[in-house]
């Protein structure tokens, strides 16, 4: 955990970030909760976010996945992606979040891969599917953000 890897940017939103001064790749994360659930952030555009998560260390007690961890990965990606759609002037929080758990997990990795249902100026949603290492369906999200102005404002 916590150790560095790259996430696949598109070369248009490395540009809009750099050209603020912003190394993107150097400050992006899954964020702390993300860090301690070993979520990785492969790639990451407004089209597509994909990522992985251990089931090692995000079970219940029966062993299985536990389905809020499933939960953290979906809203993450989605996030994510909600995040590279708003762009530098926008803040993506999640305001409603749902998930079906189709199966269990007890081992290896699982991926999540989030794309969008809309993208809008103010709310965006994305279905998220997370598949276990065989590509079978562990669970199906749905995430929806509100894009609020970046800002001293949008910290409140």
């Amino acid at each position: 955990m916590g150790e560095q890897h790259a996430v696949k940017f598109p070369q248009e939103v490395l540009d809009e970030y750099a050209a603020l001064g912003i190394d993107l790749p150097a400050l992006f994360s899954a964020g702390d909760l993300g860090e301690r659930m070993d979520i990785r952030i492969l790639e990451a555009s407004a089209e597509r976010v994909v990522g992985t998560m251990p089931v090692k260390g995000n079970t219940q007690p029966y062993g299985l996945l536990h389905g809020g961890a499933s939960a953290v990965l979906a809203e993450t990606l989605g996030s994510v992606g909600a995040m590279m759609h708003g762009g530098i002037n926008k803040v993506a929080v999640g305001v409603d979040l749902n998930c079906t758990h189709h199966r269990g997990v007890r081992s290896g990795t699982v991926t999540g891969v989030a794309t969008p249902v809309h993208r809008g100026r103010s709310t965006t949603t994305f279905d998220v599917v997370i598949s276990d290492e065989e590509g079978r369906r562990v669970c199906s999200a749905r995430l929806t953000c509100l894009l609020r102005d970046a800002g001293p404002a949008a910290e409140a």
